[in-house]
């Protein structure tokens, strides 16, 4: 099972210190922690995509791209890649140009995303964002999968006799994740193409992850790519740790309580009850995420939320080796030791997608 971290890119003052930082340091980092996590022995560093302040993670590529040849072993994603507002001829070329130069240790993940007013700002209409995501991805899977396209559609110019360049690593594009948190579309997409889903559960309490899930599972089925249990799955997480609890919740409780993707509304308290958040020792991270499987099954990928809210670059670092020294070999070891032999351990590897091609031809 992999684990790993995402980021928001959020731009947020410190309320211990009054210290904000500016777009530069928060760019260098968010660099600054996907290494750490590299050498943290994590598995996976992904980053959401927005084009509003207070967030700065406009380019996703850019940063993953600067990544791939300053790291080791992290798989490079996206938590999520715009499919409605970005042109998915831009989003064929750009990725398939991150799985050349990571040399496969990357995938994305493709989402509407969360910010409204993006549809316009990209000459696009948020009542179609269904449609859009739909067609954009057709069209994006023809991209990747032919060398030369003629294509005609609702949202954008047609294309004839166009190739994309550069073509995928080996002939095999990247694997894809389709992540929502509430649309049920979306998970039947994923299934119906045999792709994995991932639902962004940071503010949902665990009953109505379990119905996404369990949903995409019934499809994926459906649609004859395996059994339910052998769907894709990631989930989302946010955890804040120190030795001891209570030392946990009085240090977070500020960030928690001034931060505007959730301050001000529920308490800390009520929080941490109704959705992911775990605010404690490794202990109780590793008793809430071990639980989770008890609602949508074995799943393949666990990313945490750790750099947000403003808190510092020191303590975000420390978050990052208490999850790769405390909580995650406890995880995977518990994780593995329950999962059937049928059931993938891992979201499928660059190695496995050429693998599996190969043995296509033969057969």
């Amino acid at each position: 099972m992999q684990f790993g971290i995402f980021t928001v890119s959020d731009v947020t003052t410190d309320p211990t210190t009054g210290q904000t930082p500016d777009d530069t340091q928060r760019v260098r980092s968010m660099l600054k922690i996907a290494q750490h996590a590299d050498q943290a022995g994590l598995d996976v560093f992904a980053t959401g995509e927005h084009h509003n302040p207070p967030f700065v993670a406009s380019s996703p590529t850019t940063l993953l791209g600067y990544l791939a040849g300053v790291t080791e072993h992290l798989t490079l994603s996206t938590s999520t890649t715009l499919i409605t507002t970005n042109d998915p001829v831009k989003i064929a070329e750009d990725y398939a140009m991150l799985q050349v130069l990571s040399d496969g240790r990357m995938d994305l993940m493709l989402g509407r995303g969360n910010t409204g007013p993006v549809y316009p700002w990209f000459g696009q209409d948020i009542r179609q964002g269904i449609p859009l995501a739909i067609e954009n991805y057709a069209l994006l899977r023809r991209l990747w999968e032919e060398d030369v396209v003629d294509w005609e559609g609702k949202f954008r110019t047609p294309l004839q006799g166009f190739t994309s360049t550069p073509r995928p690593l080996d002939g095999v594009p990247p694997f894809v994740w389709h992540g929502s948190i509430r649309s049920p579309e979306i998970a039947e997409q994923a299934a119906y193409y045999g792709d994995g889903f991932f639902h962004n559960n940071i503010f949902w309490p665990m009953s109505h992850t379990a119905q996404m899930v369990n949903f995409y599972r019934r499809r994926f089925e459906h649609y004859g790519h395996g059994q339910a249990d052998q769907a894709i799955v990631g989930l989302g997480g946010q955890a804040f740790m120190r030795k001891n609890s209570q030392d946990a919740w009085n240090e977070f409780r500020p960030y928690f309580d001034n931060a505007p993707v959730y301050g001000h509304g529920p308490s800390m308290e009520d929080f941490t009850a109704s959705t992911p958040l775990t605010v404690g020792s490794p202990q109780q991270v590793i008793e809430r995420y071990a639980g989770m499987r008890e609602g949508v099954g074995d799943y393949q990928r666990q990313l945490f939320l750790v750099d947000h809210a403003g808190l510092p670059l020191k303590t975000v670092l420390e978050q990052i080796d208490l999850l790769a020294e405390e909580v995650v070999p406890v995880l995977r070891k518990e994780m593995e030791a329950q999962r059937p032999a049928h059931v993938p351990a891992n979201p499928p590897s660059h190695a496995d997608r050429v693998a599996a091609k190969q043995a296509e031809l033969v057969s």
